[in-house]
C-alpha cells in the first residue's frame, strides 16, 4: 500500500481557533497559520492590519 498525503489551503476569522479545530480531525498531520495576499513582504500580525 502506498502512503500519500495532501495539502489544503484554508481561510477563515481567528487562524488560532481554526489551526485548533483543524489538527484534532483525523488524518491531519500537520497544520501552519499565516496571510496570504497583500503587498507586506513576510506579514505579522502586527503590520497586517484589519
Amino acid at each position: 500500500m502506498t502512503s500519500q498525503t495532501e495539502t489544503a489551503v484554508l481561510a477563515g476569522g481567528c487562524f488560532w481557533g481554526m489551526q485548533d479545530l483543524i489538527r484534532r480531525q483525523p488524518g491531519v498531520l500537520s497544520t501552519r497559520v499565516g496571510y496570504t495576499g497583500g503587498d507586506v513582504p513576510n506579514a505579522t500580525y502586527r503590520n497586517h492590519g484589519t
